[in-house]
């Protein structure tokens, strides 16, 4: 065994902090955008209640999310942007449709 002057507790370990820290985030968002994914598909696609139901049940997912880990801003752009694009999606898809059968 090596004698030496360590003590326990002294070594510093903020880099290893913000690594996890980065990790326990990064977790967060994918298990959140998985879980709005998945609502929104089974919603409009499996279960057959359409879009808008289905987008609804992944905003309040990814609102519940937000709130609860107290997400950053980064995280509420994304969440609006992610409503503006799936709500235009969902107004124009259904037009281009009908104009083709």
């Amino acid at each position: 065994m090596a004698a030496g002057g360590h003590a326990r507790g002294e070594m510093d370990i903020h880099d290893q902090r913000d690594t996890f820290h980065g990790f326990l985030i990064a977790s967060i968002w994918g298990c959140g955008l998985i879980a709005q994914s998945v609502a929104l598909l089974t919603l409009a696609f499996a279960m057959g209640l359409g879009w808008w139901p289905g987008l609804f049940a992944s905003v309040a997912i990814g609102v519940a999310v937000g709130l609860f880990f107290r997400m950053s801003g980064v995280y509420w752009a994304v969440q609006i942007a992610l409503l503006v694009v799936l709500g235009v999606g969902g107004l124009v898809v259904p037009a281009l449709a009908g104009l083709m059968g």
